[in-house]
């Protein structure tokens, strides 16, 4: 997408609103996509560890040094990157849509990582 900030505040509100509307249904669609093969790289994995024989080291390595594995992975990050582009757009129109102080209610505090909280899970938790 990757529309200039510029291009985005000279749009009539009409448009703009359009221009998220569309932003947030292509990463809507990709981070669907990038879930999916995510969950399908796990399940080979799962797949490989239980079909493999030894024990839980050796299995574990065996997943390790795979080379289908290692381009699924990478695969993976290469769409979680354009995942994380998007979203930098998609919060761009939203940052525009706020200071123009439209009638942006269905924007205002939706976050559109919502739910996908793999990263920060290994950060949450508190300290006493």
């Amino acid at each position: 997408m990757s529309l200039s900030a510029d291009a985005l505040y000279k749009m009539s509100d009409v448009e703009l609103l359009a221009t998220y509307v569309e932003a947030r249904r292509l990463f809507v669609e990709k981070k669907f996509t990038r879930d999916t093969h995510r969950a399908r790289l796990e399940w080979i994995k799962a797949k490989m560890f239980i079909s493999s024989s030894g024990g839980v080291t050796e299995r574990n390595m065996a997943i390790d040094v795979s080379e289908e594995i290692a381009r699924k992975g990478q695969e993976l990050r290469e769409m979680t990157r354009d995942l994380d582009l998007l979203k930098v757009d998609v919060d761009i129109i939203a940052i525009v849509i706020r200071s123009r102080g439209a009638s942006a209610s269905g924007v205002q505090g939706e976050d559109p990582s919502e739910g996908d909280h793999s990263e920060r899970e290994g950060r949450s938790g508190s300290s006493d």
